[in-house]
């Protein structure tokens, strides 16, 4: 089938089920609150107990994001105002600016694989003789982006705690950017500022900040794994196809159930970017109905480790390749 007959067979899963999206958003946010306030009340026990439930929570941080992203694709309720003030107030949560995010995402989506519009949303990916027609310089510094230690420890903290409080790619594209970004830097200096004033430094300390750099680190590398693993496709501009590269440039990732809930089947990516106005808890229908899609692509939590060593795209054998084996292919 070709990739482009998906998007019309796809059409049908796109509507929301309000019952379903408010089920979902409850059942994310007040746990999350929940371990909140007993993380909070621990720390009168220990830091380190407070911690814990930190650790935890950052797991339901993680889901509200994934939540925030279809509120982004219009894809959880169908009225779009709703959505768009639900994407905000989970914004302040994230550390990101809705109107911002939304936009670079949709670049991503119209862009992803496609050699010659990287740049915005994307991991940053060389082939194999840009990567050779760089000096001594350019390659040390692609080298330590694309370091695991770098892209997943400190990557997310400068994409998340910085990067987004600006809206860096869209600085000259509107107004509603910057209102979007400063609106959300105010709402999370209101925020910051309440916590400290009712429970002091412990409190971002030992939950705010390990909760929000956990939950980054984690939606980092399932951003990466979704786009970044061996069978991959990257075509330059004059061979590029959307649909394609929406079927094969994008992982499923297969997780176990537990973290399958938690990440709100987002590693079901090739099917999101088939059709991303599909809602999320409505993904496993279309991989049920559709034997042939949980087949394609699939990577399961063992598999995707490998990932994590492959740096470069070799156009010739057309695969993701990692530096050792990029230098045994000839000049």
């Amino acid at each position: 089938m070709q990739p482009s007959e998906w998007t019309r067979i796809l059409a049908k899963y796109r509507e929301p089920i309000l019952s379903r999206s408010v089920f979902e958003l409850s059942v994310t946010i007040l746990p999350f609150l929940a371990l909140w306030a007993l993380a909070w009340w621990s720390l009168q026990i220990s830091p380190w107990l407070a911690l814990a439930f930190a650790v935890l929570n950052a797991g339901f941080l993680m889901r509200l994001f994934m939540i925030q992203h279809d509120c982004g694709h219009g894809s959880i309720f169908k009225n779009r105002q709703v959505g768009d003030w639900v994407g905000r107030v989970i914004g302040v949560l994230t550390l990101t600016p809705y109107e911002t995010w939304r936009r670079t995402h949709a670049i991503h989506h119209s862009s992803t694989g496609n050699l010659d519009r990287r740049g915005i949303g994307d991991v940053p990916t060389l082939t194999v003789q840009e990567y050779r027609a760089k000096g001594f310089l350019g390659r040390l510094g692609y080298r330590i982006v694309r370091n695991p230690v770098f892209l997943f420890g400190i990557v997310p903290f400068f994409m998340f705690f910085l990067h987004n409080r600006l809206p860096v790619g869209l600085m000259r594209s509107g107004r509603k950017y910057w209102i979007s970004a400063m609106g959300t830097n105010l709402s999370i200096a209101v925020l910051l500022t309440g916590l400290f004033w009712l429970g002091g430094w412990q409190v971002i300390l030992f939950i705010y900040l390990p909760t929000t750099l956990l939950a980054a680190m984690a939606g980092m590398w399932l951003f990466f794994v979704q786009h970044q693993f061996e069978d991959t496709i990257w075509d330059q501009e004059a061979d590029w196809n959307v649909q394609e590269a929406a079927l094969h440039g994008s992982s499923f990732y297969d997780l176990p159930g537990v973290l399958r809930w938690m990440t709100a089947n987002i590693g079901m990516h090739h099917v999101h970017h088939l059709a991303s106005r599909i809602p999320f808890y409505r993904l496993s229908e279309v991989l049920r109905d559709h034997d042939i899609l949980a087949h394609t692509q699939r990577l399961t939590l063992r598999d995707s480790l490998g990932c994590a060593r492959l740096h470069l795209w070799d156009e010739k054998s057309r695969k993701l390749l990692s530096f050792s084996d990029a230098r045994l292919l000839p000049a």
